[in-house]
Order: C-alpha cells, then sequence, then structure tokens
C-alpha cells in the first residue's frame, strides 16, 4: 500500500498566507488557503491505490481536520523545521509498512491528479521522486525507503531547494525520477496566475477556489 500525504496547517488570520496580504485581507487568505486545501483533498481522492494522510499543525486542531475530511487519516508533524517535519511524516509511514510515501503541498489547487499517479509510478525504478516547481522549490517529494539527509540537511524556502536537494541525492547514490514543473500559490502574482489558469479550465474543476475567487477576483484586476 502507498502513503500519500499533504501538508496542512488550520489557516488563521494574520498567520495564513501572509504574502498575499496585501492584496487580500487576512481574513480572505485564511479563507482562501482552507479553499485551497479542500481541492487538494478532493485532487488526492482521484489516486486509487494510496492512504490518504493530512500531515497537520499545530498540535490541539484534530477535531477541525477530522471535520474537514473524515475520510482522512491524521498524522500531527513533529519537529523543529520543514525539512524535519517532511522526514518524520515521510519515516513514519515507511516505518509502518507503507511501500512508498509521497507527500504534498497544499498551495497547487489545480495540481493534475496524474502527476501524483506518476509520482508512484517512479518510484518503482527511482529512489526518490521530486515535484519541482518554477520557484526553485519542490510540491511533491517521495521516498521507498527513508532518506533524512535530502530533507534535513537542505535549507527550505530558498531558490535553491531542488538543485541542493539533487546534489545530496547524487552524494547518496540515491536515483532521483523528476515530475513536471508545477507552481504554487504564494505571491500576488502567482494568484493572478491562478485566476488566469481557472478562466480556462472547466468549471466543475477547483470548485472552492472559485467559491472563494469570485469574491475577490474583481479587485485582483482592478476592475
Amino acid at each position: 500500500m502507498n502513503a500519500l500525504l499533504v501538508v496542512a496547517k488550520r489557516p488563521a488570520p494574520g498567520y495564513t498566507k501572509t504574502r498575499l496580504t496585501p492584496p487580500l485581507a487576512p481574513e480572505v487568505a485564511a479563507q482562501l488557503y482552507e479553499a485551497f486545501l479542500r481541492d487538494t483533498l478532493d485532487i488526492m481522492r482521484r489516486v486509487r491505490a494510496a492512504r490518504p494522510i493530512i500531515a497537520y499543525l499545530p498540535e490541539g486542531e484534530e477535531d477541525y481536520f477530522r471535520a474537514l475530511a473524515p475520510d482522512f487519516e491524521l498524522l500531527l508533524q513533529s519537529g523543529p523545521d520543514l525539512g524535519a517535519r517532511l522526514d518524520h511524516a515521510l519515516t513514519r509511514c515507511l516505518s509502518d509498512g507503507f511501500a512508498r510515501a509521497v507527500i504534498m503541498d497544499s498551495d497547487s489547487p489545480t495540481l493534475p491528479a496524474a502527476y501524483l499517479a506518476q509520482a508512484f509510478d517512479a518510484l518503482d525504478t527511482a529512489d526518490v521522486v521530486l515535484g519541482p516547481c518554477e520557484d526553485g522549490g519542490y510540491y511533491l517529494f517521495g521516498l521507498k525507503q527513508p532518506a533524512p539527509r535530502l530533507l534535513r540537511d537542505v535549507q527550505m524556502s530558498t531558490p535553491h531547494v531542488v538543485r541542493d536537494t539533487l546534489a545530496l541525492a547524487e552524494a547518496e547514490r540515491l536515483t532521483v525520477a523528476q515530475l513536471p514543473v508545477w507552481y504554487d500559490v504564494d505571491s500576488a502574482a502567482e494568484l493572478d496566475r491562478l485566476c488566469v489558469e481557472l478562466n480556462a479550465l472547466p468549471a466543475h474543476r477547483v470548485h472552492h477556489t472559485r467559491c472563494v475567487l469570485r469574491h475577490v477576483e474583481k479587485r485582483l484586476h482592478g476592475s
């Protein structure tokens, strides 16, 4: 069995998606992040033969996430920084008997579900799978055996996360498969790009994000 995890935090105005404030009010930014998360959960539900898991923060918010996704398992994130938390979540799943474990972000609500299926297929032959972002980070990371250095020894949230991860994988003699490049929505420019993309997608796609953006899209475009 495979494990498919998403990294998530309970949204809170003033603490969630702060790079989107402005143009959004803090309350709207928090609502938009929850919409991103809900749409991400819908994407994950389309992946067969994978156990869906929310790796969540902060501690004590089990009830919120249980209500949000009663069909998902919950795993509290543990560690002093993002790399340690990713390593903990993946290693925990692999130690629990999952053959492959893939973890993804909750900031890419239009990510094709096919990329998630490709990630598990890639691990048939590769040791590591990466979904690179255009900003130099990644939207997805997967393993079939623990590889702590690739997560704990890389400085996250920099433009060279993928580059540094690939260098460490080479040093560890691990083979890496890369998925198509995608983007996450952290900035106003990326949010504007998302609005353009949504206009080109079928109306039933990305439902939760669309509901929030209907109320702010005119403001974003200055009309």
